[in-house]
């Protein structure tokens, strides 16, 4: 599938199972999404733009390459995205942040956005998505439409766990936009969770189950 990669480590697998597992409480819960965000994160940075520099050593002058112009901002979708926050931020340490808040409307079932805070100069940014769980995608479409409506035209998604059903909806609205994943799981249920997916990751990251 075009713009979608999903990831191939041992390391996300073995993260990744812990991170499944019942058992698993909410302080490890929350050190586990952001160590597998911060894998993710270096996948999806594998295209940023570099440029040749002198670096002086004590020994000597290397020839090294720095990143040139892509001035990252992240935006988590509140609130399970603030679990994968910190992870992106140990590898992109000067990022902006903004924030979108998306809710289903009880009425028609659509996503509708209740908060949204972005930088003022999106424009020039590559933006990372942040979202645990890519389910029905609609949230996250909605969202990508909201930061492409602010500027934002350079977009990724990054999610943990999603489904085919979930990369189809986002891919459909936004076929420009790529998608990092950890790992593609087999199906939503009837109530739109990932099966086998890992639960609410809100309510596992913050403890409101």
């Amino acid at each position: 599938m075009n713009n979608l990669t999903v990831m191939d480590h041992p390391l996300i697998s073995h993260k990744l199972a812990l991170l499944r597992h019942q058992s698993t409480d909410g302080k490890a819960f929350r050190e586990l999404v952001s160590e597998i965000a911060m894998l993710i994160c270096y996948e999806a940075t594998r295209d940023m733009k570099t440029h040749a520099v002198d670096v002086p050593t004590p020994l000597m002058t290397a020839k090294c390459q720095m990143i040139t112009t892509d001035k990252p901002v992240i935006v988590p979708i509140l609130r399970a995205g603030l679990g994968m926050v910190d992870g992106m931020l140990k590898i992109l340490p000067s990022s902006k942040i903004g924030h979108i808040g998306m809710c289903r409307n009880h009425d028609t079932l659509q996503p509708e956005k209740y908060y949204c805070n972005l930088p003022a100069d999106i424009g020039e940014r590559t933006v990372f998505v942040l979202d645990p769980m890519l389910a029905t995608g609609g949230s996250l479409a909605a969202a990508v439409s909201l930061l492409k409506e602010s500027g934002a035209k350079n977009i990724k998604v990054l999610s943990i766990v999603g489904v085919e059903e979930g990369v189809n909806k986002v891919h459909e609205a936004h076929p420009d936009v790529h998608i990092y994943l950890g790992v593609m799981d087999e199906k939503l249920n009837e109530k739109g969770y990932i099966l086998p997916g890992l639960g609410d990751a809100g309510d596992r990251l913050f403890g409101t189950e």
